[in-house]
């Protein structure tokens, strides 16, 4: 790719990038959210046209007008926001657009034996059959690799294909590009994970605000020296951990079960502390979190905000027992699109901020001023839609929506999902002061040295069941992959 500029209206999203890859080699692509790294990606990939510059693929110009142009030049994407269908099953998204066929209609046996075999090479214990819209969002993550690789691509690119996977499960992952890569494909990685980087990466090149930085060999280049070039700055620690005065139990969940998906479930968690919840893809974590939250019925079990006992029938009833929730599907779940950064965060305390039936503009406008300002929100324009925000940014909002009411539980389901690592840091920065002012977290997170760098406790989750709290001083990545996979019994 050569001298590739792209201009949306006000913005210029690329300025002048030079980008090459080879055949047979991992290159990755780092930067910070809107370094423009999506952005070159889409336009390899068809989804949008350069503003200028030309796109060469083994020596030939090429022009890619459309996604199937550069389908046809053996170029798959898997996109960081999900690129499929819900309501049909796993295997017809597998082969969606090239469906085998029998007699003139579609070959569901082949489809099906063919999307098993797929989804088994990469690790994936999934049901070709089961309709795509029920899997959880890491599962449906890895049915969007198993669609690209099964389509034999001569270039890939992944984009935060591991943001919502396990170690496990990213373990996998890597296995296959490693057999894809000796096939000769040509590997475009895109990740804010810099250690997975620096393992099955061959070439690095830095963006930032639209520009190359720099490409080099990834051999020799340190996680500090991405980070600095990526942002411009030194950013000390991307998790950071903040000491806190730990005091007494705010919620106790004990023998929860929803009679599917996890059973017998129990943990504490204490003001000033960060309990981690962790496991495998399809452990139960995010459903654990989406019942105390009111969202999935609970079979059996009970729970305790500050040694009373609730019931907890809907989001709202969790709200007012002081428990809120950060889910993990920040587009779907987290925000309402096509509203203002203000309106999101108000969302949920409409009601404080109304008289007589109708909403105060100065009170919401107010709000929503005081947590972009204490959260550092970019760009500080309450009004602007919150679409047009970063993910790390998105985010923040998010979080406000939550802190403005008043919680004295914060559950957070893969909180840095997605974001840069400069917005990682400033999120844990936030976290971190919200325990030091003695709120209660319960953090879900896949990523390993996330959960080792700023939590208290953890909770190891395999198969719907749950492992006693470990202590910090008891914490390794060896030992929460044992119990997470079943190499140690809990």
């Amino acid at each position: 790719m050569r001298g590739i500029t792209k201009t949306f209206p006000g913005v210029k999203a690329l300025s002048d990038v030079n980008f090459q890859v080879d055949y047979g080699r991992v290159h990755a692509i780092v930067g910070e959210n809107g370094a423009g790294k999506s952005t070159l990606m889409k336009i390899l990939s068809g989804i949008y046209l350069p503003t200028s510059g030309t796109t060469e693929i083994a020596g030939t110009e090429v022009r890619m007008r459309k996604p199937a142009d550069a389908q046809r030049h053996g170029i798959r994407m898997v996109h960081q926001e999900l690129n499929l269908a819900p309501d049909l099953s796993v295997a017809e998204n597998v082969y969606l657009g090239r469906m085998p066929r029998r007699l003139g209609l579609a070959n569901r046996a082949a489809m099906i034996s063919g999307a098993r075999a797929i989804l088994s090479e990469i690790g994936a214990t999934i049901d070709p059959a089961a309709r795509l819209g029920d899997l959880s969002i890491s599962q449906q993550q890895l049915v969007e690799i198993a669609k690209a690789y099964a389509a034999s691509p001569r270039i890939i690119v992944l984009d935060e294909p591991t943001s919502s996977l396990s170690e496990h499960e990213a373990a996998a992952l890597f296995r296959i590009l490693g057999k894809m890569k000796a096939a000769g494909i040509a590997i475009i990685y895109i990740s804010h994970r810099l250690k997975e980087v620096l393992d099955i990466a061959d070439d690095v090149t830095i963006l930032r605000d639209g520009a190359m930085i720099e490409t080099r060999p990834a051999e020799g280049i340190t996680a500090a020296e991405m980070i600095r070039l990526m942002v411009g700055r030194e950013v000390a620690n991307v998790f950071p951990k903040v000491q806190s005065e730990i005091g007494a139990p705010v919620m106790k969940v004990t023998g929860l079960g929803d009679g599917d998906s996890f059973d017998n479930v129990s943990f504490d968690v204490r003001a000033g502390e960060i309990l981690g919840l962790t496991g495998l893809v399809g452990a139960g974590r995010t459903e654990v979190a989406k019942a105390i939250f009111g969202l999935l019925p609970v079979a059996k079990g009970t729970l305790e905000i500050n040694g009373k006992a609730v019931t907890i029938t809907s989001p709202a009833a969790a709200v007012e027992a002081g428990i809120v929730y950060v889910p993990e599907d920040r587009k779907g779940e987290g925000i309402v699109p096509a509203m203002s950064v203000r309106e999101n965060i108000s969302l949920p305390v409409l009601k404080h901020l109304s008289r007589l039936g109708y909403v105060s503009l100065k009170a919401d406008k107010a709000l929503a001023a005081k947590y972009a300002a204490d959260l550092g929100i970019a760009p500080p324009d309450p009004e602007r839609r919150i679409n047009l925000l970063s993910g790390g940014n998105q985010q923040k909002a998010v979080l406000s929506k939550w802190l403005a009411a008043n919680p004295s539980v914060l559950i957070l389901d893969e909180p840095t999902r997605g974001v840069d690592v400069g917005a990682k840091a400033e999120i844990h920065r936030i976290i971190g002061e919200l325990v030091a002012q003695g709120m209660a977290v319960v953090m879900i997170s896949s990523e390993l040295p996330e959960v080792l760098g700023v939590c208290d406790r953890v909770v190891v989750m395999r198969d719907g069941h749950a492992s006693p709290p470990l202590d910090r001083a008891e914490l390794s990545e060896e030992r929460i992959m044992a119990l997470a996979t079943g190499e140690e019994t809990a």
